[in-house]
């Protein structure tokens, strides 16, 4: 079997998972890159990976360090897994130190927030990158302990991939086959990258859990939450209400966008769809949005971000996780973005967008200068 040397960028949860998995995989030697020095010294002797079922996995990548040039230097695959907010720093880092000799298959896990633009942006003087993103992480994963263990929580029953359109049918094929070595679910390949952009996950599901939680009609609004509030298993039913909403906009600018290109993007399907063909008889009862979410085995225990506010005098959501920073700025951000270019009406996004980044205290510059400018006058 041909070595596959793959780098992972990344020390946070999906990082660590990664690097579980994939140093697990034959003939597939891991090299990571963190910034965390917590992780360069605590993977020192491995990490392990707590399985839903209470048992253990163990994993030890070859190298884990902070220097670009030695952990990607030799990678025919990267796989990044920081924040959107984090990524243009981590592509310009790694870029002058990608080889040249033959293709390098550069990705995001997941590749939302239109990391395809991104990338083909910051790498445009290495044709030789071959630009991917996977629709979604392949496993939840939580209870991070930095270089030392993560939490392992349910598994897609199939993955999707896509590449930049620039991308030749040899490369795609290529990228099918080291993704077919890294992953035990099957993996298949997206007809346009769209469909990963316009896939409703993170960016609509949690600016709309946290819109109805905390929200101007939300049941927590000016008060503290408990410590231990879960994502999904405490959603409230306004936040479902209104990610149901918020879903049907996004499907109206699938809609549009594959009018506008006369591309196929039939995979991009409403989100309780995706949910239930994703996590299968992990869901107890799928009668509704909130009942999907709630009863999900894979989200269960997932909390959300809170910190410590003494003035408030207990637990309140941490406006810098990358709940904000990621979901509203980058995500939601974008498909706002999109829709006033195709001319789709999305109140329901746009008002919690706008909301979200009051609440968050504003956003510094312009982090969407990477959506093409011709957009969506030309195909891109």
């Amino acid at each position: 079997m041909t070595p596959l040397n793959v780098a992972i960028c990344g020390g946070g949860r999906t990082g660590h998972l990664n690097a579980v998995l994939f140093s697990r995989q034959p003939g597939v030697r891991v090299s990571w890159l963190t910034s965390n020095p917590a992780v360069v010294g605590g993977a020192a002797g491995g990490i392990v990976a707590h399985l839903p079922d209470g048992s253990a996995l163990p994993g030890e990548p070859a190298q884990v360090g902070t220097d670009p040039a030695s952990a990607v230097r030799h990678a025919d695959v990267v796989v990044i897994t920081v924040p959107a907010d984090a990524r243009a720093a981590v592509l310009r880092a790694i870029g002058p130190h990608l080889r040249r000799d033959r293709p390098v298959y550069v990705g995001a896990i997941p590749g939302f927030c239109g990391f395809d633009w991104l990338a083909a942006e910051i790498l445009a003087n290495r044709p030789n990158a071959v630009i991917w993103g996977l629709k979604d992480v392949p496993h939840t994963a939580f209870d991070l302990v930095p270089g030392r263990s993560v939490r392992m929580g349910g598994a897609k029953q199939r993955l999707h991939a896509a590449t930049h359109r620039r991308e030749s049918r040899e490369a795609r094929a290529e990228l099918a086959a080291h993704l077919g070595r890294l992953f035990e679910a099957p993996v298949e390949m997206l007809q346009d990258y769209l469909a990963i952009t316009l896939t409703p996950g993170n960016p609509i599901m949690h600016s709309a859990v946290v819109y109805g939680l905390v929200g101007p009609y939300g049941q927590w609004r000016d008060r503290t939450l408990p410590e231990d509030f879960c994502w999904w298993t405490d959603c409230p039913e306004l936040g479902a209400y209104f990610l149901e909403r918020c879903d049907a906009e996004n499907q109206s600018l699938r809609r549009a966008a594959a009018g506008h290109f006369g591309i196929d993007l039939s995979s991009v399907k409403p989100l309780a769809t995706e949910i239930i063909e994703a996590y299968g008889d992990q869901i107890a009862d799928t009668a509704t949005m909130l009942t999907i979410l709630r009863t999900n085995r894979a989200y269960a225990g997932i909390r959300a971000p809170l910190v410590h506010d003494p003035a408030a005098g207990g637990f309140v959501l941490d406006r810098t996780s990358r709940a904000f920073r990621e979901d509203v700025v980058y995500g939601l951000g974008l498909l706002v973005r999109m829709a006033a270019g195709l001319s789709v009406s999305v109140p329901h996004l746009d008002e919690i967008h706008r909301w979200a980044l009051g609440y968050m205290g504003g956003v510094a510059g312009e982090p969407l200068s990477h959506l093409p400018r011709a957009w969506p006058g030309a195909a891109q």
